[in-house]
């Protein structure tokens, strides 16, 4: 479902991704793991097609994000670690826009719409405009936004920040079942906890490089996530 072949992006001279290759296939979950600095932000806007690269090649489906970027756009699903949403719009409204922007039709559009916002509790705030909602009120927003067209592809970047335990729950719950239905997860995170109970696959990047990539088990065996990550955060001096 996402391929990655040797992405390079360069700032200033400084490679922020240094020839970085991994895969996730549909049916997978997978953590992207790394201290501040290391790169994530900048792989996961690569692969949503915000940024462009110096080298290399992203696919999503087999298609490639530098050529096909709207095939490729309309297989995702994006979150970033702090949503910009249109805040002059009642939540209700920005919904239906963004349905509106993927075609999604409206039967369909308002059974998820109602579905997910009672799962989230949001329901009874949808007619109140965004920039009267709290920071997690906001992030279920988005979240809602990004499952209305059902996306194959679904990229986060620290999904679980200003999220109640219940919201929490409940997106834990979505990813697994979208991945039972073949979807894929990539997402960044710093709850190392969470990520080890609930991904398939991990990757560490460090530096602008992987460094270790795999199976959860393979990548902790005996140990922790958190074990290998600070054992590999002390090699690097």
């Amino acid at each position: 479902m996402l391929k990655i072949e040797h992405l390079t992006k360069t700032y200033g001279g400084k490679k922020a991704v240094d020839d970085l290759s991994l895969t996730i296939n549909g049916g997978e979950i997978c953590a992207f793991i790394g201290h501040n600095g290391a790169g994530k932000t900048t792989t996961i806007k690569s692969v949503c097609g915000i940024l462009q690269f110096d080298a290399g090649e992203i696919y999503i489906d087999g298609m490639s994000i530098r050529t096909q970027p709207l095939e490729c756009k309309r297989r995702i699903a994006y979150i970033p670690d702090n949503p910009d949403l249109y805040e002059f719009m009642p939540g209700i409204k920005y919904l239906n826009f963004i349905a509106d922007v993927f075609g999604v039709p409206a039967d369909i559009r308002q059974e998820r719409i109602h579905r997910y916002a009672d799962l989230f509790g949001l329901t009874d705030d949808l007619a109140q405009p965004i920039s009267s909602y709290s920071h997690g009120m906001k992030q279920k927003l988005a979240i809602i936004s990004a499952l209305i067209h059902e996306p194959r592809l679904m990229i986060l970047d620290e999904p679980f920040v200003g999220l109640d335990p219940v919201a929490s729950h409940s997106l834990k719950t979505i990813m697994r079942d979208m991945c039972a239905g073949g979807a894929a997860i990539f997402f960044s995170t710093h709850v190392l906890e969470v990520a080890e109970k609930l991904c398939d696959k991990v990757a560490i990047i460090r530096r602008g490089k992987l460094v270790v990539s795999g199976t959860m088990e393979e990548v902790k065996g005996d140990s922790s996530l958190e074990s290998v990550f600070l054992e590999l955060e002390e090699d690097k001096s």
